[in-house]
């Protein structure tokens, strides 16, 4: 009995799995307000019955897409800023975060959707204001740690200001990179802008995001 129940445990997370992964091409490409159950369900090789058996809505789907993505996405900024040792190298610690903010295309289309629908949902703007809250609150605590090693600019005050203008400067060069797709040069001015906040420092940027 066991065994059989270990089964449909691990069947059925791997039915969620892939509808999400269906659904998170689906959104990127169309966009959440364009997308029908019967679309994922196509996409994902299931039926609605699979699809209603782990999820009661189109939207509570989306929200699970979110917070899957998001919480990836946050574990993986906190694991880039942890190396280093006790002081921080700031180009080097920008470089490690940047290739994990930035490079997602898709998921800058769906986080945008996601933006749109937290602005008319209460509990959605909740759960997009957590992501972003741990986001800063890996820069803030990575910065106050190596406080002792490095000096914050007076710009942006301490480390909880810091990680602020860090997040708007990402927020900033992703709107460009969602309408030139120039994941290069994006990459480019969010290095040298971070650089620049973080140590008062940083090169003219070689090119104009318009």
């Amino acid at each position: 009995m066991r065994g059989t129940a270990g089964r449909g445990t691990r069947r059925r997370a791997n039915t969620r799995a892939r509808l999400l992964d269906a659904a998170f091409r689906v959104f990127a490409a169309k966009g959440f307000g364009r997308v029908s159950i019967e679309e994922v369900c196509e996409a994902a090789g299931y039926s609605r019955g699979a699809f209603y058996s782990n999820f009661a809505t189109l939207d509570e789907l989306f929200f699970a897409l979110y917070r899957e993505h998001a919480d990836l996405i946050a574990a993986q900024v906190a694991g880039a800023l942890a190396e280093g040792g006790p002081g921080l190298d700031v180009p080097a610690a920008v470089d490690r975060v940047t290739e994990v903010l930035l490079l997602d295309v898709d998921w800058l289309l769906v986080k945008t959707d996601f933006l749109v629908h937290a602005a008319r949902d209460p509990e959605v703007a909740r759960a997009l204001l957590d992501h972003r809250a741990r986001l800063r609150e890996a820069v803030a605590d990575r910065l106050f740690r190596a406080r002792r090693h490095i000096g914050l600019p007076a710009v942006v005050g301490d480390p909880a200001g810091a990680a602020h203008a860090v997040v708007a400067a990402y927020d900033g060069v992703t709107v460009q990179l969602l309408l030139d797709k120039d994941v290069e040069r994006a990459r480019s001015w969010l290095k040298q802008l971070l650089t620049a906040l973080l140590t008062g420092g940083g090169t003219s940027p070689s090119t104009s995001t318009h």
